[in-house]
Order: C-alpha cells, then sequence, then structure tokens
C-alpha cells in the first residue's frame, strides 16, 4: 500500500471521528432523594427502552455519552418512583438533576388510611372497616366510562351483587336492604340508576366512603349486615373550582363557590342521561325502550365562627325506564310499562365546638323515595298509576369528648319517623280499573347510644359500645288476628281489631352491644376481636333476586317481627415496614332471628296484610376474606380472595305452605362460596394511567322445578326445593387508558381523556336462567351485557 493511500485512510478516520465527536454529547445525571437530597446510587438508566451503561461518581453523578437526537429517557431506583421524560441531545453537554420520590413518603393511593402511624390497617381499631376515597374509585375501569361507588365496592373482599344490572351489593351474606347506606347522613333506599347499570351517586361531588362490614360503631342502627357512610365534599372557601366530564352515558359538572371567603361557600354538581337515541340504533326489541336518568347535588358550608358551623346538604335523583313489556294489574290494556322514580334528601347539621376536647353536633334530616310504575293505556291519554314510597325524618345529636390522645368518648340521641305506602292505585279517567288505597305504615325508630375507645397501654385497646333500640308501630291500622296453630292466610282470620291514628298497637327493641378488641403484635401487625348486635325494623318483601324500585317496604307489626343478627369476627393485620403493602385475613360468623322471606306463589301487590305472603326464620352467614394490597408507587391496587356461605332455614309450621325445603337450611339468592378480585393502576409519568379489573364469583342459585305436570295437553312446572341450582360462574376483565396532556398540568385547566373497555373478551355471563312454554318447556340464560363494551369519556377540572 503506497503512501498515498494511507494518508487518505487516515484522513478518513480522523474526519469520521471529528464527526463523531461533534455529534455526540457527554450526558450528567445526578439523582437524589427528593426529601432530604440524599445522591442515590445503584440506579438503572434506559435510553429508549434499552439499558443504558454509565460511570457513577460518589455524589450520584452518572455519566456516559449519547448520539446527538431525541431520546426517552428513564430512571428507576428500588422504593422509588420511576422519572420519565424525554430529552432533545444538542448540545455537547447536557446536565440533568433528577429527584426522585421515595414511595414510602407518598400518600396512601389505594386505600386511604388517616388513623394511626403506623397505617390504618394495623393501628385503627375496628375489624371490617374499610376506607376508600374517590381517587381510588376513579382509578377502577368503569361501565361505559361513568364512574361507579358501588362497583368500587364490588371489588373489595366479602362484597357481591347478584348480577350485572343488580340493584345493589351484598355484603357478607345479606340482602339489599340489610345496608344502612348514607349520603352525607341522609339514607338511600335505591342506590342505583336504570335499575342496577349505575350508582347514584354523583362521583365529583364524592369525597369518600366508609364500609362497615364487621365492627359497626353504635352510633349506626337500624340495619343487620353492613354501613355504607358516603360523604359528599366540602365546597372550597378560598376559591372558585369546576370539574366535569362527557361521556357516551351521561355528563357532569360540578362547581365549587365561595360566597363569603374562608366563611362560606356552596357546591353544586349535577349529572344527566339523555341517550335514548342508542337504543333506535339497536335491534328493533330495543328501539322503543327509553331510559334516562339526573341527580343533583348541592351544600353549603357556613363557618359562622370559630366555634360554630353550619352545613346544609341536598340530593335530587330522577329515573325514567320506559320497555314494551306489558303491566300485571288486571284490566289494564296498556301500551308499554314505565318506571320512574325519584329520591330527595335533605340534610342541616349545626356543629359547635365547647374546646379542643368537647363537641356537639345536631342534624335534623329528611328523605322522600317515591317509586311509581305508569301504564299508559291503548288508544286513550289516560295512564294508570301505581304509586308507593317512604318518608323518613330524624333528629338526632351527639356529644364527642376526648380526654387526651388514648381515650375518646361519644353519645347521642336519636329519633327516626317513617311513613311508608305500600301502594296506590290511580286509574285517572280509566273506567276499567278501580281505585285501590292500601292503608299507610307509621313507625317510631328511637334510639340512645354510648361509644368509649380507650387505650389501655401502648398494644392493647378496646372499643366498647351500647346502642338502645325502641321501636313502635303506630296506627291508623286494621290489625287480623289469627286462629292460634293456624298458617296466617285469609282462612285462619277470626276477627279484626281497629287503631287510631297515633296509636301504638306493637312494640319491640333492646340492648345493642358493640366490642372491638385489638392487640398490638408488633409496630406493623395486630389481631383484632369483635361481636356485635343489631336490629332492624324496616325491610323489604320481594320474591325477585334483585328488588326493583317498586319491591314493597314494609315496617315491623305484630306478626313481622325485626330482624336481631349477632356477629362474631376476628382478624390479622400485617403492614409492610414502610406501610407501602398491606395484608389482612379476617373471618366472620354471624346468626340472624327472624329473616323474611316469601311464602310458595307469594302475591305482594296491592296486599294489605303483608303477613299471610310471607314467612320468618332463621340465618347464618359465614366466611373468610383474605386481602392484600400495594399502596403507593407506580404500580398499586390489590388482590383478595373470599370464601363464604349464606343459608337460611324456614320452619314455622307443618303444611307446605309454612316451610321452605321442607324446613332444611337452604342456600340464599345470595350464596356466592367463591370470590376473587384484582385491581391494578399502572402510572406512567402523571401523563398515561393503565387500570385492569378482574372479577370472579361462582355463581348464584336460582330454582329448577323437579317435574311437570301435564293438563290438557299443556305441561306445568311444579317446584318442591328453592335454590336447588346454580348458574354458571361470572368472570370478567376491564380495562382503562387516561391521557392527560402534560403541557396542562400545571395549568388551572386539566382535561384527559378515558378509553376503556368492559368485559374485554365478551364472556356471556348469565344473569338468570328462566323457562319459556314452547312445544316443550325450555330452560333459557338471561345475559345483561354478552360481548365487550367500549366507552370514551373526557374529564377536566378547573382549579
Amino acid at each position: 500500500m503506497n503512501s498515498k493511500v494511507i494518508l487518505i485512510l487516515i484522513s478518513l478516520f480522523l474526519t469520521s471521528s471529528g464527526i463523531f465527536a461533534q455529534q455526540s454529547s457527554l450526558i450528567k445525571i445526578t439523582v437524589k432523594d427528593s426529601s432530604d437530597n440524599t445522591p442515590l446510587k445503584d440506579i438503572v438508566i434506559k435510553i429508549d427502552f434499552k439499558r443504558a451503561n454509565f460511570s457513577s461518581s460518589e455524589n450520584g453523578v452518572h455519566t456516559f455519552y449519547l448520539p446527538q437526537g431525541e431520546y426517552g429517557i428513564t430512571i428507576s431506583h428500588l422504593g422509588y418512583k420511576t422519572f420519565r421524560e424525554r430529552i432533545n441531545v444538542k448540545k455537547p453537554i447536557i446536565e440533568l438533576l433528577v429527584s426522585l420520590i421515595n414511595v414510602a413518603k407518598e400518600l396512601d393511593e389505594v386505600v386511604v388510611n388517616n388513623q394511626g402511624g403506623n397505617g390504618g390497617n394495623v393501628s385503627r381499631q375496628l375489624l371490617g372497616v374499610t376506607p376508600l376515597s374517590i381517587k381510588t374509585i376513579k382509578k377502577i375501569p368503569a361501565m361505559m366510562g361513568e364512574t361507579d361507588v358501588l362497583r368500587g365496592l364490588q371489588m373489595l373482599p366479602g362484597v357481591t351483587s347478584v348480577g350485572e344490572a343488580a340493584n345493589g351489593v351484598n355484603i357478607r351474606g345479606g340482602t339489599t336492604d340489610q345496608n344502612l347506606i348514607l349520603l352525607d347522613d341522609t339514607p338511600i333506599f335505591n342506590p342505583t340508576h336504570l335499575f342496577g347499570l349505575f350508582s347514584i351517586f354523583p362521583p365529583d361531588a364524592t369525597a369518600g366512603l366508609d364500609l362497615y362490614k364487621g365492627g359497626i360503631p353504635s352510633r349506626f342502627g337500624g340495619r343487620v349486615s353492613s354501613v355504607i357512610d358516603i360523604s359528599l365534599l366540602n365546597p372550597s372557601l378560598e376559591k372558585f373550582k369546576a370539574s366535569g366530564g362527557i361521556s357516551l352515558v351521561a355528563n357532569r359538572l360540578t362547581i365549587e363557590q365561595p360566597i363569603i371567603k374562608d366563611k362560606m361557600a356552596v357546591l353544586v354538581s349535577g349529572r344527566a342521561s339523555y341517550n335514548d337515541f342508542f337504543f333506535k340504533l339497536g335491534p328493533p326489541k330495543l328501539q322503543n325502550i327509553r331510559a334516562n336518568f339526573y341527580d343533583l347535588v348541592t351544600k353549603v358550608f357556613y363557618r359562622m365562627n370559630a366555634k360554630n358551623t353550619l352545613t346544609f346538604s341536598g340530593y335530587l335523583s330522577n329515573d325514567f325506564f320506559q320497555t314494551d313489556l306489558l303491566g300485571t294489574v288486571s284490566n289494564v290494556n296498556a301500551t308499554s310499562t314505565q318506571y320512574a322514580y325519584s329520591t330527595k334528601n335533605a340534610s342541616l347539621k349545626w356543629f359547635h365546638s365547647f374546646n379542643s376536647k368537647l363537641n356537639i353536633q345536631t342534624s335534623a334530616i329528611l328523605t322522600d323515595y317515591q317509586p311509581k310504575t305508569l301504564l299508559p293505556e291503548l288508544n286513550s291519554t289516560n295512564t294508570v298509576n301505581i304509586e308507593s314510597g317512604i318518608v323518613y325524618q330524624q333528629l338526632k345529636s351527639s356529644l364527642s369528648y376526648a380526654l387526651n390522645d388514648k381515650h375518646h368518648f361519644e353519645g347521642g340521641i336519636s329519633s327516626i319517623l317513617y311513613t311508608i305506602n305500600p301502594g296506590k292505585l290511580n286509574p285517572g279517567t280509566s273506567q276499567s280499573v278501580n281505585p285501590i288505597i292500601i292503608p299507610e305504615e307509621k313507625g317510631i325508630e328511637s334510639s340512645i347510644f354510648l361509644e368509649d375507645e380507650i387505650a389501655l397501654n401502648k398494644r392493647v385497646s378496646l372499643s366498647l359500645g351500647l346502642r338502645y333500640s325502641h321501636y313502635m308501630a303506630l296506627g291508623a291500622a286494621t290489625v287480623r288476628n289469627y286462629e292460634a296453630s293456624q298458617p296466617l292466610n285469609d282462612f285462619s282470620v277470626i276477627d279484626s281489631t281497629k287503631y287510631k291514628s297515633g296509636e301504638v298497637f306493637a312494640t319491640y327493641g333492646g340492648f345493642e352491644p358493640r366490642i372491638s378488641f385489638k392487640y398490638l403484635l408488633t409496630e406493623n401487625s395486630s389481631v383484632k376481636v369483635g361481636y356485635s348486635l343489631m336490629r332492624q325494623y324496616l325491610q323489604v318483601v320481594s320474591n325477585t333476586t334483585t328488588p326493583l324500585p317498586t319491591s314493597r317496604w314494609t315496617m315491623s307489626n305484630k306478626y313481622i317481627k325485626p330482624q336481631v343478627s349477632q356477629l362474631i369476627s376476628a382478624g390479622y393485620f400485617k403492614n409492610s415496614a414502610n406501610n407501602i403493602y398491606e395484608f389482612s385475613l379476617e373471618g366472620y360468623y354471624r346468626s340472624t332471628e327472624n329473616v323474611l322471606d316469601f311464602k310458595p306463589g307469594a302475591d305482594f301487590v296491592f296486599q294489605p296484610f303483608i303477613e299471610t305472603q310471607t314467612l320468618q326464620g332463621k340465618g347464618k352467614a359465614y366466611g373468610l376474606e383474605l386481602m392484600l394490597s400495594k399502596k403507593k408507587g407506580e404500580i398499586t391496587g390489590w388482590v383478595n380472595y373470599t370464601y363464604s356461605r349464606a343459608l337460611n332455614q324456614i320452619n314455622v309450621g307443618k303444611s307446605f305452605g309454612e316451610q321452605i325445603n321442607s324446613g332444611n337450611w337452604y342456600a340464599t339468592n345470595f350464596d356466592r362460596p367463591h370470590s376473587f378480585n384484582a385491581t391494578v393502576s399502572i402510572s406512567q409519568g402523571g401523563h398515561h394511567e393503565f387500570g385492569f379489573t378482574f372479577v370472579y364469583n361462582t355463581g348464584r342459585p336460582f330454582t329448577v322445578p323437579e317435574g311437570y305436570v301435564q293438563y290438557n295437553e299443556v305441561k306445568y312446572p311444579y317446584y318442591l326445593e328453592r335454590n336447588n341450582e346454580r348458574i354458571t360462574d361470572y368472570h370478567r376483565l376491564d380495562f382503562s387508558w387516561t391521557i392527560r396532556n402534560p403541557s396542562m398540568t400545571k395549568k388551572r385547566w386539566e382535561g384527559s381523556w378515558t378509553f376503556g373497555i368492559y368485559n374485554i373478551y365478551g364472556r356471556q355471563n348469565a344473569y338468570s336462567v328462566y323457562l319459556k312454554s314452547e312445544k316443550t318447556i325450555n330452560a333459557y340464560q338471561l345475559t345483561i351485557f354478552g360481548s365487550a363494551i367500549p366507552s370514551l369519556t373526557y374529564n377536566f377540572k378547573f382549579m
């Protein structure tokens, strides 16, 4: 090789090396702990998802070279939130200062616990209590893009429903009416829109909820299964705020407006769904369906002075649903069946602080629940109305006194007046239908309670509660007298007794002790044991799996006794040292007296003497619940498994109409032995968030005929056993993807898009199995959502 060629090669080498040097940059990254600026070592750096080789110094500076261009850089360290950013490498030297957030020092992401430095899972006095923030609920993939409090609850252990369109939730084997559901202290009797598709609680105005399914404080009463205590946001006293969203189902808007800065503010939140046109796009059998709803919340907060505050909360909701299925009222030739039901709630609360240790709160509460069935007559402008309803009026006051950090006392009184309209048929101008009015039911439930929570030492603490409740059934009323030892029916009536308005004709009551014991094994683990006794004087009677809005509510009377439940529960609770992980194991056993079930062939429509259609007996429910949650970091969520049983025994007498399943124990409609739930949320730099949920439940029981009887060439099924088979098991996978604009995260207006898929793999879960008489009697499976359902929602907030 001659010298000229060698010179050319050396020149090309030097030129290319110079170009490389000019086109490469030195990257210097300093990584520190965000809380104390301590340099972090042993980090992982990835460039465009490929691991980078770098050198590190003692002061936390990491260096390497990159060709000029645009890259995605990821910096991670065990126990810290991952840093993600796009960098544009143009200059010869690029310096980055990165502060990683220690996830152990973050606010809890999953279950909000604010009790005790060890984490509420371990330090909370009561067991079977789960606080759930609305932030957590919004991370759970929602059906059709609508954030739903009740569906969020169903991801917790011990909480299920009978199906996708079920009206409410079943907690530890209880019926839906055994749950006391409170919205800012006002009771909710129908917690769902559109027969169970969505819950009525407006997500943007909800602060969070507390679920009590084990240790129920003595300040709560009137139900035997659980308490779902939902609180509304207090409006901002400092500045105007707005938030809302647009989806395929409903549109939402929430406004917070200070009236007097730092003293008085108002919150108004509305949600409306008027998307009937979607049904017109479907198959012919759906084109005449109409379905819409709206709800409206307002809350006024007034800080009168340093010791007194006044709060007013109001809630209004309305639903309308129309189907071609005809009504069951005789002599009505209806073109369709329409359901319209509304809830009106209001509460006024006055809080007075005597000093830092002693305060009192007094509340006046009103709830008015009015369901209706409307039957438009054929070839007429007249509509036949079937009405019912509940009016709930309550006055209560509670006094709270904290001796010190280790000893807290609370006591109070309450009185509730119930007025129930069991049923009213208003024929309007119809000449073929006679009016029917079932007499009102009235009752007063009064109570007094005491609670004493005390820490005996560093390891042992007790919660002692005692509640006394007293119920009086009031006239006007006509009470039948039946022959002794005979079934309660129209044939065993001897005579009847009439009671005047306000006259007491039945009384019940008794003490309801509540005890909870906690022993701290270590700083991060504890065991708890609890016992509760509860009474319920108001209940639903229904012969359907999920109570319809028109289901019959009734008060305890001479023949329908209040339900009395005793619950024993125990649990072990363990947190990781930095409270990132929580583990719990809980077991429970509940026995209930006077559970209510319907007689074979019962008919509750316009039945003035409801005792002739019902039976009372015993119930038992028991189970084991395991839950593991990760509360902080980029990946959060929980998994849980529940084994549970719920059984009833009805054995009033020897005749067929006084027993169910020959007086043996049988599975209730809500008995689902195995349940598994998993919820995972993945946050990618705050701009992308992915959510996954998986649900599995054992199929619920249903009744199949024992055989068929043929009469006049027609086959009729006959039934001997109730709930003798099960529908197929239920399982479902959901997905959501939330996208936030990075340029908007530090501005007053923030917007985000959420794309979701409900039931990703299109599982055709059975809601029920029904029989249809054709040439033979065939069984068919009813599926509510048998395919994947996509959704798209735009959410915004203005701060």
